[in-house]
């Protein structure tokens, strides 16, 4: 691993989500694959979430901000314990993890999170 990586080294991996995360999925399970995103796993989705640019994480590299979700819209029911952003242009998962509290949801309502980070450390 490099001791040192410069802002623009991590800003350009960053940038991939920011510029190409076009949906936000809620998952029943954590996915590894595009199929599992948008299909297998997805229990609803939120077109267009809005994603900061990348930014400094403080002390510890670098980061983009997803904002908060107040109307995803639910296509099952069961209980969303992940999210996924994908780019749907290339069928391309980027990133997804852990929702910071799991919740129950139902088909046909609206799902909600908090605002929350994906970040990439510095180098040691």
């Amino acid at each position: 691993m490099a001791g040192y990586l410069n802002d623009r080294v991590l800003d350009f991996g960053l940038n991939e989500i920011d510029t190409n995360a076009n949906k936000l999925l809620i998952c029943n399970a954590l996915p590894t694959t595009y199929a599992e995103a948008n299909a297998t796993f997805a229990m609803g989705n939120k077109t267009g979430p809005t994603i900061s640019a990348p930014q400094d994480n403080g002390s510890n590299g670098r980061k983009v901000v997803i904002s908060a979700i107040t109307d995803g819209a639910l296509t099952a029911t069961g209980t969303g314990s992940h999210w996924a952003l994908v780019d749907t242009a290339n069928s391309r998962l980027l990133a997804a993890g852990p929702v910071a509290t799991p919740q129950s949801v139902a088909n046909g309502g609206i799902f909600t999170t908090s605002s929350f980070d994906i970040y990439i450390p510095d180098a040691v």
